[in-house]
């Protein structure tokens, strides 16, 4: 079975309750943007979460992949999940499955929200309507989801639904006559007529070339289409549209029932506060600082402090065991020296990132975080996008591969391009460890503020190039920005423990492989000299031969060292290597902080150190977000573009940060 829904209806969160699965529940639209696949729990039927969409047109990439899974997959079922707090505009997508001919289970989601909202709907009478059988969930509670299994087993290979009596007059009549006109080549493509006619009607271009269509049909098709833009005095979309939404308005008259409100619901008198055109940015400039000032303030730093303590005391324990044992100096220095210090520099920083995400979550399934798109809309616009862009630049300081995966939500290809155009100078989580490092040496009481400004130095470089973009390349048509405001509610434990239990999953995985791996090959190479001689003097290793090539290019940055080059050339397997590299390289103990914190104090300056910070906030993602970008943009051409921009900015700015500051005496 298929869940069919528009976007922030809860297809993901009836998905998760259906399978037990843990996929990532967002508060605005765009979460979804490929379709995933799970079982039922306890049952063998497997369920499909398309991405979100509000019509079977096929604007954007998502629409797309949903278009095309329900008319070449062929599910057994489609589950449309409705909102019910917005039942008028989330049944118009309904309308259009009903034409497709499969069997159709409406859930009608949220009805514990309606609710509150002293609102009720005749689930009978909508039945009798629809003529499917609808089933009342709240996929975020778990309600409803027997009784919605239930009608999927009942209706499951059964016939298509009943129509509903839809379109009338003009369109009535020329959808009738292109029916006749196409019937053959929809039984050859196996494609409902009904649903064939109404695209043709509407102009949809991908509905002409899968029916190849001759140029006799397609001017038959064009005449009836001018009869109904002359009768009806508006174009086909429109006049397709307007009869939905007439019968749809009448439906809602009859199944909905409201009490009278008294008073200003709770969500508009946040909302004249939080989306007010004088206070909505400084507030949310005020917010974020807020979770910056949690993460890296007191209560952050306790928690870094407690973890590398820990992992301190258990290197030097295992260090003691092993001298215990008898093992030999190399393999002790492979474990402690090497794979302990690489990992463990990383994992100490690990509990403040957790935080952070923790804070973010809280902000995101309150509802906040779509007002913050539609807050970012106007700014957004001035340098050539939307609040639709918000969503993946958002994504982007998670991690930049979901980011990029998701501007398929964007409508046209000049926003796609821009906005994978200008991730990468977005702070990543996966740099937060290098950040917090250098912050500990060098920065100690301003951490927060330069946290801050790492941030805010990375938004005005994105800024800044999507400006460059927008006066450099030509623009297409403007898209509008429509997006749906939920109500506030209070986070679950549930959906922030998804949150969290993504990021651990993620960061265990790459412990396991990337950082792993990175730290045995880099001790191997800082161990051993170009003949293969063991070595405890790191300057005549390989790794020192391999970085002295690149050291003369970082200098006028401030860092010519080798061993920042390795370092940086490891970020690029994942920004969390430059941590453990640096931890490898410089001898520390298992990332126990005051061994590795001292080591960068004798060879960065803070201002050397401020330089190194900005390099790594603007250069070159890792190959995994780097290989993402480069299958979005779906151009060799500009996804190299792309990649020497980046480099060139992040060695122009740091540039610029360190002579300034010689300059200013500051060296």
């Amino acid at each position: 079975m298929a869940l069919v829904g528009n976007p922030n209806c809860g297809k993901t969160t009836l998905f998760n309750q259906l399978t037990g699965s843990s996929q990532s529940v967002g508060n605005w639209p765009g979460v979804t943007v490929e379709r995933k696949e799970g079982m039922v729990r306890g049952e063998a039927v497997t369920v499909v979460d398309l991405p979100g969409i509000y019509s079977l047109s096929p604007y954007t990439d998502e629409e797309i992949v949903a278009r095309d899974f329900i008319l070449n997959q062929r599910p057994d079922v489609i589950v449309n999940i409705v909102d019910v707090t917005n039942l008028e505009r989330n049944l118009y997508l309904t309308t259009q499955l009903f034409l497709l001919g499969r069997p159709i289970v409406v859930a009608l989601n949220m009805m514990d929200v309606l609710e509150k909202k002293g609102e009720h709907i005749g689930c009978k009478v909508l039945q009798e309507k629809l003529g499917v059988p609808i089933a009342p969930i709240s996929a975020s509670k778990g309600l409803g989801i027997r009784r919605l299994m239930d009608c999927v087993h009942r209706v499951a290979g059964t016939g298509s639904p009943n129509k509903l009596e839809i379109f009338t007059g003009p369109v009535q009549t020329a959808l009738e006559s292109i029916e006749r006109s196409i019937s053959s080549n929809c039984a050859k493509g196996d494609i409902p007529p009904s649903f064939a006619a109404v695209k043709l009607l509407e102009g949809d271009p991908p509905m002409e070339r899968t029916l190849g269509l001759r140029r006799d049909q397609l001017s038959r098709i064009h005449h009836w289409s001018e009869e109904v833009k002359t009768q009806w005095g508006m174009d086909c979309e429109m006049a397709v549209a307007d009869q939905r939404y007439r019968m749809l308005c009448s439906l809602c008259r009859q199944v909905i029932t409201k009490r009278p409100v008294v008073g200003i619901p709770l969500s508009e008198r946040i909302d004249r506060v939080v989306t007010n055109p004088y206070l909505a940015f400084p507030l949310f400039l005020l917010v974020m600082f807020a979770v910056f000032g949690i993460t890296f303030g007191p209560v952050g730093s306790w928690m870094q402090d407690t973890a590398a303590s820990w992992i301190g005391a258990f290197t030097k324990q295992v260090q003691v065991l092993l001298g215990q044992w008898g093992a030999s100096s190399w393999s002790i220095g492979l474990l402690c020296d090497g794979i302990l210090a690489g990992i463990g520099s990383v994992v100490s920083f690990f509990p403040q990132i957790l935080l952070l995400f923790f804070l973010l979550s809280l902000l995101e399934d309150s509802g906040y975080m779509a007002r913050a798109a539609f807050i970012m809309d106007g700014p957004l616009r001035k340098i050539g996008l939307t609040g639709r862009a918000f969503v993946p630049m958002l994504m982007g300081f998670g991690c930049t591969v979901p980011a990029a995966l998701s501007t398929r939500t964007l409508d046209n290809a000049r926003d796609r391009r821009t906005v994978l155009w200008i991730l990468p100078f977005l702070s990543c989580s996966a740099r937060m460890p290098v950040y917090l490092l250098f912050a500990s040496a060098f920065f100690q009481r301003g951490r927060v503020l330069l946290i801050f400004f790492l941030y805010f130095l990375g938004l005005l470089v994105a800024i800044l190039s999507a400006l460059l973009l927008k006066k450099t390349v030509k623009d297409e048509q403007e898209s509008p920005f429509m997006m749906e405001m939920p109500p506030y509610h209070l986070p679950t434990l549930r959906g922030i423990g998804i949150h969290l239990w993504d990021k651990i999953k993620d960061f265990a995985v790459r412990a396991g492989t990337i950082l792993l791996g990175a730290t045995v090959i880099i001790w191997f190479l800082k161990s051993f000299t170009p003949a293969l001689s063991f070595t405890n003097d790191s300057s005549q290793s390989i790794l020192a031969t391999i970085g002295g090539i690149l050291a003369p290019f970082l200098a006028p940055l401030g860092f010519g060292d080798w061993r920042s080059a390795v370092a940086l050339l490891t970020g690029l397997m994942a920004k969390e290597s430059v941590v453990g590299t640096l931890g490898v390289l410089y001898g520390a103990t298992g990332g126990s902080g005051n061994s590795l914190l001292l080591a960068l104090r004798s060879a960065y300056t803070p201002l050397s150190a401020l330089s190194f910070l900005v390099f790594v906030l603007l250069y070159l993602p890792c190959v995994a977000a780097f290989s993402a970008m480069t299958r979005e943009m779906r151009s060799l051409k500009w996804t190299l573009a792309a990649a020497i921009y980046q480099l060139g900015m992040a060695w122009t700015v740091s540039f610029a940060v360190y002579q300034t500051g010689m300059l200013l005496g500051l060296g």
